[in-house]
């Protein structure tokens, strides 16, 4: 693996490629391809890799803002300790994916398709899923804080073992889930809401 100096290009094709601390903040590569990578402690504020491809890669301990990976492709991929803030991944694909610790603001994946996914023992706060397509997902140890799942489709998604489920819209699309009995008595207020039920004291 060669370490790669200086920033992105357009449709650039990055093979076998180690990004250690390299700023790309402000970075515009829209298409591009990234093969075998890893990047490792990047900044990528503001970087622009709408509709890139990243295959076989690792990204660990990367921090930004307002990254933008809308229609990306994510395929065998590691991220691993990330701080992110407001990344656009709407109409992006993930395919055996593994989100690992960290922290990720305002996660926006309406549309995406997501398959095989693992978010393990991270920390999401207000997701996006509006529209998106779960299968096989899971969330170990997983906090989901204000989650938004309007229009979302799911298929053997396990939220059993997720630290925390909240979700502020979209309770009757958790069809295609399995939750434990303690989980369904924490979303009761949600789905009575929903339906709504009110509760009140006798």
């Amino acid at each position: 693996m060669s370490r790669h100096e200086g920033g992105l290009e357009p449709d650039g094709d990055y093979d076998g490629r180690e990004f250690a601390g390299t700023d790309l903040a402000g970075a515009h590569g829209p298409g591009a391809r990234f093969l075998d990578c890893v990047l490792e402690g990047c900044s990528l504020d503001e970087a622009d890799l709408g509709h890139a491809r990243l295959i076989d890669s690792r990204l660990s301990g990367v921090r930004g803002v307002g990254t933008d990976l809308s229609g990306a492709a994510l395929r065998d991929v590691e991220v691993i300790d990330a701080r992110l803030g407001g990344v656009q991944l709407h109409g992006a694909v993930l395919e055996r994916v593994v989100i690992r610790g960290g922290k990720i603001d305002y996660l926006n994946l309406r549309a995406a398709k997501l398959k095989d996914v693992v978010f393990e023992g991270c920390v999401l706060s207000e997701p996006d899923f509006g529209g998106a397509s779960l299968e096989r997902v899971e969330f170990p140890d997983c906090t989901i804080a204000g989650a938004d799942l309007s229009g979302v489709r799911l298929s053997d998604v396990d939220l059993r073992y997720a630290a925390r489920i909240d979700i502020v819209r979209g309770v009757e699309r958790l069809a295609g889930a399995v939750v434990t009995p303690t989980q369904l008595m924490d979303l009761a207020p949600a789905f009575a809401a929903q339906l709504g039920v009110r509760v009140e004291a006798g």
